[in-house]
């Protein structure tokens, strides 16, 4: 069965989670996303791509913008899932920063049990476009309106982990923060500016990048590598 996540009503008309034409909408909505980029996408094209009316689309999703928001907040949804689960028996709260830090990473990999989003070709619509979803004028109305709750619950999750480790650190929030956005940001190097990043784009990549920020974390939590 598919995952479904209870996202903000304020993102949507209509849950897309909740027919199959909404589930078509995501599912293409991620593939056109990737191969032609947010800026060239419209529901126009969209509507083409899945063989419907363009009417149809805007009953789900006001504009492309509140799509894009859908879209990386049941990625952040689907990161926190995958923590949560694998931290749950977990006492020793290192192993669990451990955990969360390659969750980070390897949430890229497909699920069979989320027939209509592609997680590998989400994340890269995260790390190219994702920004786009709260980089905007609108900003403040819209954390009001609670549309960035999901990537908060997931920041909360690393940050309280951060905290069992280290009480005295002060910092918890932005370390957390800094984690899911450095692992996205050197993802994205390693492809497209090599020279800003030691993470070099390969098989090896995913393994590199969960290196070096578990020695980022600890370095700065406990002062050793």
């Amino acid at each position: 069965m598919d995952i479904k996540f209870d996202l903000n009503k304020s993102l949507y008309n209509k849950d897309p989670q909740e027919s199959n034409l909404g589930k078509r909408i995501l599912e293409f909505s991620i593939i056109l996303i990737n191969e032609i980029g947010f800026e060239a996408f419209n529901f126009k094209k969209l509507a083409k791509e899945i063989g419907s009316a363009e009417k149809s689309i805007y009953r789900y999703f006001e504009n492309k913008h509140f799509l894009l928001l859908f879209l990386t907040s049941w990625y952040w949804e689907w990161v926190y899932y995958l923590i949560f689960i694998n931290i749950k028996n977990i006492e020793n709260p290192k192993k669990k920063l451990e955990i969360a830090i390659d969750n980070l990473v390897r949430a890229t990999s497909e699920n069979p049990m989320n027939k209509y989003i592609n997680e590998n070709l989400l994340h890269k619509v995260v790390i190219n476009e994702g920004g786009k979803a709260y980089h905007v004028n609108a900003i403040d109305e819209e954390n009001k309106a609670g549309l960035f709750l999901s990537y908060k619950k997931l920041v909360k999750v690393v940050a309280d982990i951060i905290s069992d480790i280290n009480p005295t650190f002060k910092y918890k929030t932005s370390l957390a923060s800094n984690l899911f956005e450095m692992a996205n940001n050197q993802i994205y190097f390693a492809e497209h500016l090599p020279k800003l990043s030691s993470i070099k784009n390969g098989k090896n990549q995913n393994e590199d990048l969960i290196t070096m920020l578990n020695l980022f974390s600890k370095k700065i939590l406990t002062g050793k590598t």
